[in-house]
């Protein structure tokens, strides 16, 4: 498929285009301003050209639930907020405060895992010293302020790490454990292969979130998204194995028009014979991603990014720049799944004539 030459247009236009790439060189094309960054990772599609640069953005931040409950811990300080919100590449700290130092005691930090109906043991610690466990291991340590803390920070967050996480002290029979949630920012996208919709078994939906820089959206995140303006009719897995698709406008086509607003539910499937569409799930990027102009066919807009020192970009990584750096460009450009997309922040009758913000496709 080619695509026009990506320039501001009164429409965005099929056929040959511009591209988009991703990339850690810190060399940009003339004209492209960046803030200054430790590292530089450019995304490039191809129709336009999307960059990535890294911006330090590692800020984490609590959000209060409500009054503190009455004491009901002999050890642990109940904390303050029940859960903390941060960013895909950012550094984010779960608070776990002793009140009093009992004899013999360990501190048990876990991640609740309720796809697998148990806990994976994170870092275990006895006050003096301490040892990691699993995938998380190189990306976590205590925050150790003061002699009662426990804290776990979480360097580099990553998409998997969204969760509830449980703070345990071990303490012969006086155990007890206090629990949080770490909540990523971040933005819900409908995605289906190149051949239609309903072509996805779960395992083949969770692959393909994966490989667009994204993963299976939770249903608290669909849910979410759907409240933010979400309104999509195809039914599409969510990370537990169920099907859902929200609804914003009811319609005939789907479900009918007498059926109110909201996230309609097929509930849990056949993860292997079953077929949908997937949610995918994608945070903040660590950098940019910008626009090349060019008449490109998809291979050749793959060179293209390559001689920028990128890659095309993905679906994801282009949700990411819309939702999070406001991207927002007319003209269509190519993805890395050879699909070709604009993304919209000022909607306009002369770029798709769509009311609502979004990134559009052209398939």
């Amino acid at each position: 498929m080619a695509a026009d030459v990506p320039t501001v247009s009164p429409g965005p236009q099929r056929g040959r285009g511009p591209s988009r790439c991703s990339s850690l060189s810190p060399t940009l094309p003339p004209g492209t301003l960046l803030p200054p960054a430790p590292k530089m990772l450019r995304l490039l599609l191809l129709s336009s050209l999307w960059l990535l640069a890294a911006s330090p953005t590692s800020s984490t931040f609590q959000r209060p639930t409500g009054s503190p409950a009455a004491p009901r811990l002999q050890y642990l300080l109940e904390p303050l907020h029940g859960a903390v919100h941060t960013q895909r590449g950012a550094t984010a700290t779960l608070p776990c405060v002793l009140r009093a130092l009992p004899r013999n005691y360990r501190v048990k930090w876990s991640k609740v895992e309720p796809a697998n109906y148990g806990e994976s043991v994170i870092i275990i610690t006895n006050g003096l010293s301490h040892k990691n466990y699993g995938p998380l291991s190189p990306r976590v340590r205590l925050r150790h302020s003061h002699r009662y803390d426990a804290s776990l920070t979480i360097t580099d967050v990553a998409l998997e790490d969204e969760g509830r996480y449980r703070c345990q002290l071990v303490n012969g029979l006086e155990d007890e454990s206090v629990s949080l949630t770490l909540h990523l920012e971040g933005v819900v996208f409908p995605y289906q292969p190149s051949n239609g919709r309903y072509k996805f078994n779960y395992h083949e939906a969770k692959r393909a979130c994966e490989q667009q820089d994204a993963r299976l959206a939770t249903y608290q995140q669909l849910y979410k998204a759907w409240t933010e303006g979400l309104d999509w009719c195809n039914a599409g897995w969510v990370l537990d194995g169920t099907v859902h698709y929200p609804i914003i406008n009811s319609r005939e086509p789907c479900g009918g028009r007498l059926l109110l607003p909201g996230v309609r539910t097929y509930g849990a499937r056949d993860k292997q014979r079953d077929r949908f569409d997937a949610f995918c799930f994608t945070s903040a990027l660590q950098g940019e991603v910008y626009f090349i102009r060019g008449h490109l066919s998809f291979k050749e807009a793959g060179q293209a990014c390559r001689n920028h020192g990128a890659t095309v970009a993905k679906v994801g990584q282009l949700y990411a720049a819309w939702k999070f750096s406001g991207l927002d460009r007319c003209d269509g450009g190519w993805l890395a799944d050879g699909s070709v997309r604009y993304p919209i922040t000022a909607p306009r009758q002369r770029c798709g004539g769509v009311p609502e913000p979004g990134v559009r496709s052209f398939g």
